[in-house]
């Protein structure tokens, strides 16, 4: 079932991949929903799509993948866990139901508590009991009407009837689509690999084809040339995407695992940030092995020029917001030509703000009395590893049909698939040994999943530690 899914993924890109092996101890999260199946058909995708680069073979191991999937749960530093939930965030019982307010962020703290009549000071107690005299949907709504994030738990059933699930319904899971020729040139980029270095100051058809009837198959070779690498066997795991410039503007869960499995298989990745962009620490550490990280304000002149320039000498770029609310990176995005534009929202082209842990409740994923999520942030990481499936599913077909692609997906639709994967009864069975790795860094000694997917045999790795925020300029590595 996981490789026929994967080799679906793959058609429905315009891409052929090469065979996956799978390989399943029995391991299991405890959900109704098959888990483990989503887990290994995302990471087994984005494993095929980097060995179709590389003309060989692809692997995913079950376990593994599900190891990842949890892997903000194993992060230390120093042998110490982060905070992952701010005081506030969770789920509260209302007059009808349930609600889950997102307070990690203190612009969404803020808001919530406004909108819900309270101080800037007040606890979670005085939220609770806020909370009970009202219904669930008129919270989601004060919230939202104050920019704040709050999901009312919802049956599937309501869901469904929802203008947002409708919308959702009609989009694939992974959109890749090639764009019309921009306003700033033909659209018709070259190959990641025929760009010369930037100075700078810093979905396809079901049949496999491409554009023009030219087949994407697995081992075409971004020069034409063949494979390439230094390792005994010829080449290089880090070699399938060595070369590739990835700019990575997302944070939180979805767009950075997206951004840290491209850097796994050598892409240089560039997170660009600003000081007063909050973040969640344990987070933005444990997703920004093997990137670079930059600061820049673009609310003035010299940001923007900086961002344009990167934009410019991007081959991907990663956004993880809702629809409209980076307009200079729209912009900047529509009139370059030859990129590969990856878009994450929450709940697709209806837009709204969200989190995973919001549309699980919002879709009915999260359903019970009290609401009972999933046993990871499954609809984050499943997105992630499809969107880099979808990301290099774009570069292969970029380097055979030339254009400019664009690629979409939200946690909403992964939603709806994994529902549409079936259900079962829970089974717990996991061991997260084997599936760790170390490594010094200038936060202290960390503890990680190590990625999962093997690719020729091998397994992806990183090969620098998380940076601190800001700590790059905003320029591009020459390319090779």
């Amino acid at each position: 079932m996981i490789a026929a899914l994967i080799h679906e993924l793959g058609m429905s890109a315009g891409v052929t991949l090469p065979e996956v092996r799978v390989t399943d101890d029995g391991s299991r999260l405890p959900s109704v929903y098959q888990v483990e199946v989503a887990a290994a058909v995302s990471v087994g995708a984005a494993t095929a799509a980097a060995a179709a680069m590389l003309g060989t073979d692809a692997a995913v191991d079950v376990r593994e993948a599900l190891a990842a999937f949890r892997d903000e749960r194993y992060f230390r530093i120093d042998g110490e866990p982060g905070e992952l939930w701010a005081e506030l965030s969770g789920d509260y019982r209302t007059a009808d139901g349930w609600v889950r307010l997102h307070c990690n962020f203190d612009h969404h703290r803020v808001a919530a508590l406004r909108a819900l009549g309270l101080s800037r000071g007040a606890d979670r107690e005085a939220v609770r009991r806020a909370c009970e005299s009202r219904t669930a949907l008129e919270i989601e709504r004060r919230v939202t009407q104050e920019n704040g994030c709050a999901a009312a738990l919802r049956t599937q059933g309501e869901w469904r009837a929802d203008p947002r699930a409708r919308a959702v319904a009609r989009t694939p899971l992974v959109e890749v689509t090639r764009l019309p020729a921009s306003p700033g040139g033909s659209g018709d980029g070259q190959p990641f690999a025929e760009g010369v270095s930037h100075p700078g100051e810093r979905a396809g058809g079901g049949d496999g084809l491409g554009l023009g009837g030219a087949r994407v198959e697995a081992g075409a070779s971004r020069r034409g040339e063949g494979s390439r690498g230094s390792s005994p066997g010829g080449w290089e795991v880090k070699g399938a995407l060595e070369g590739v410039r990835v700019l990575d503007l997302t944070r939180v869960i979805a767009g950075p695992v997206a951004t840290r499995t491209m850097a796994a298989y050598g892409a240089d990745v560039l997170k660009v940030g600003a000081p007063d962009v909050p973040e969640v620490p344990g987070l933005v550490i444990s997703t920004a092995f093997g990137k670079r990280s930059c600061h820049l304000d673009l609310r003035s002149d010299g940001g923007r020029r900086a961002l344009a320039e990167l934009v410019e000498g991007a081959d991907v770029v990663v956004r993880a917001v809702r629809p409209g609310a980076l307009r200079v990176v729209d912009e900047l995005v529509d009139c370059t030509p030859g990129l590969v534009s990856v878009e994450i929202t929450a709940y697709g082209p209806a837009g709204g703000r969200g989190f995973d842990s919001l549309v699980q409740m919002a879709t009915g994923i999260a359903w019970g009395d009290p609401p009972r999520p999933l046993p990871a942030q499954v609809l984050d990481h499943a997105t992630g590893y499809l969107a880099a499936f979808g990301a290099i599913a774009a570069l292969l077909r970029r380097r055979v049909e030339g254009g400019s692609w664009r690629v979409r997906l939200s946690l909403a639709r992964t939603a709806q698939w994994l529902d549409e994967l079936g259900k079962g009864e829970p089974v717990d069975r996991f061991d997260i040994a084997g599936s760790l790795g170390e490594m010094d860094s200038g936060f202290g000694r960390l503890t990680y999943v190590l990625p999962p997917g093997r690719i020729g045999g091998r397994r992806p790795e990183w090969t620098s530690p998380p940076p601190p925020q800001g700590a790059d300029f905003p320029t591009w590595r020459p390319r090779d």
